[in-house]
Parts: structure tokens; C-alpha cells; sequence
């Protein structure tokens, strides 16, 4: 009994954070997916960013690409401890495919929005934006099953785009964070979570 408690206390923490069994491979898998184009350095860079002329030019691809792709390996970094937040929070409240949508999703109405609405903003790179849409999806699946968290997460996603939006980046953002993005991507990722079912209601 006391031999099997360390394994037993291992594995509840383990999926207290989501990463238990194949859910630590899948979210291994993602941050390698973000953190691999860092390898390739600039010239992925200028390829897979969102950039007007790019955009103007038919290069619909930076679309999507633009969020998956980073400043330097400190922004990839902080894209993926986003990520592994955002997964301990939210990973078993979608399917994979859903998940995978939801990202996508938010991602593409980041730079749409960004297109239309911020034509001041030339050129973007980061996940931070699309993160926004899993954290306001990963919202709504928890406000659904009346869960207290869900409204306290609501309380403070208003709040930080708030800020955002009337004083500009976090103190411990940088100056060069685009704040707008955060927006469109968290409107995206309310509009998703209203099209798709979460893992308790697809049951």
C-alpha cells in the first residue's frame, strides 16, 4: 500500500495539470510545433509572419503560419509556458480536433482582425493572440458546467483586455506587445466555444 502511494500521488498531480499519460505527449508535441521554427531562424521568420505586403501579394498562408512562429527563443519560451498554462487549465474540456480548431480558429481572426482593424500594424508574429482564444474558450466550457472558476477566469480576462485596451501592455509585457491581437483573438475564441461543444455537452 505505502509502496504504491509516491506512483498514485505522482499520477493525480501529473493529471491535476493535464499532462497525464497522452495528454504530457500531446502537449510535448505542441510546444515542439511552436518552438520549432525558431530552429530556422530569420529567414522562417520573414516567410511565416503576418505582413501586409506579404498578405497583399496572396501569400494567404501568414494567415495562420504568423502564429506559429516567434521574435527570438525568449518570446518562444513565453509562448510555451502560455501554452503549458493554458493546457493545465483547459486540455480535457474540448477534443483534440476541437482544441485544434479552436487555435486555428483564433489564430485566423487575429490576423483578420489585425488586417481590417489595425491597418497600422504592419507585420506579427506570436501565439499569444490565438492563446487569448483558448483561454476564452476554456472559459465558456467551465461557465457551462456552472464551475466557480469560470466566472472568476471571466472577471479576469475582461479585466486584463481592459486594461489593454485603455492603457496598453501589462507592466511585465513588453513595449512592442501588440495588444489588439489578445482582442481579436479572444473574440474568436468566444464565437468558437458557441459553435462547438465542449467535451461534457458532446457526451
Amino acid at each position: 500500500m505505502n509502496a504504491q502511494s509516491p506512483a498514485t500521488g505522482s499520477g493525480g498531480f501529473l493529471k491535476s495539470l493535464n499532462c497525464d499519460r497522452g495528454y504530457g505527449i500531446a502537449l510535448a508535441g505542441v510546444c515542439l510545433l511552436l518552438a520549432l521554427p525558431e530552429v530556422f531562424g530569420e529567414p522562417a521568420r520573414r516567410l511565416l509572419s503576418f505582413d501586409r505586403e506579404g498578405l497583399a501579394a496572396g501569400q494567404w498562408w501568414r494567415l495562420l503560419s504568423a502564429h506559429f512562429v516567434h521574435l527570438d527563443l525568449e518570446h518562444t519560451v513565453l509562448n510555451c509556458l502560455g501554452v503549458l498554462l493554458m493546457w493545465a487549465l483547459f486540455a480535457r474540456d474540448y477534443s483534440p480536433w476541437r482544441w485544434a480548431a479552436i487555435y486555428c480558429g483564433s489564430s485566423i481572426a487575429v490576423s483578420l482582425g489585425l488586417w481590417f482593424a489595425s491597418p497600422g500594424v504592419p507585420w506579427y508574429v506570436g501565439a499569444s493572440g490565438a492563446l487569448h482564444g483558448v483561454m476564452t474558450a476554456g472559459t465558456i466550457a467551465h461557465l457551462r458546467r456552472r464551475d466557480l472558476d469560470g466566472w472568476i477566469l471571466t472577471i479576469a480576462i475582461i479585466a486584463k483586455l481592459s486594461y489593454e485596451q485603455l492603457v496598453g501592455p501589462l507592466p511585465f509585457a513588453g513595449s512592442d506587445t501588440i495588444v489588439d491581437a489578445h482582442l481579436y483573438g479572444a473574440i474568436g475564441g468566444v464565437v468558437l466555444a458557441l459553435l462547438l461543444k465542449s467535451r461534457g455537452e458532446a457526451q
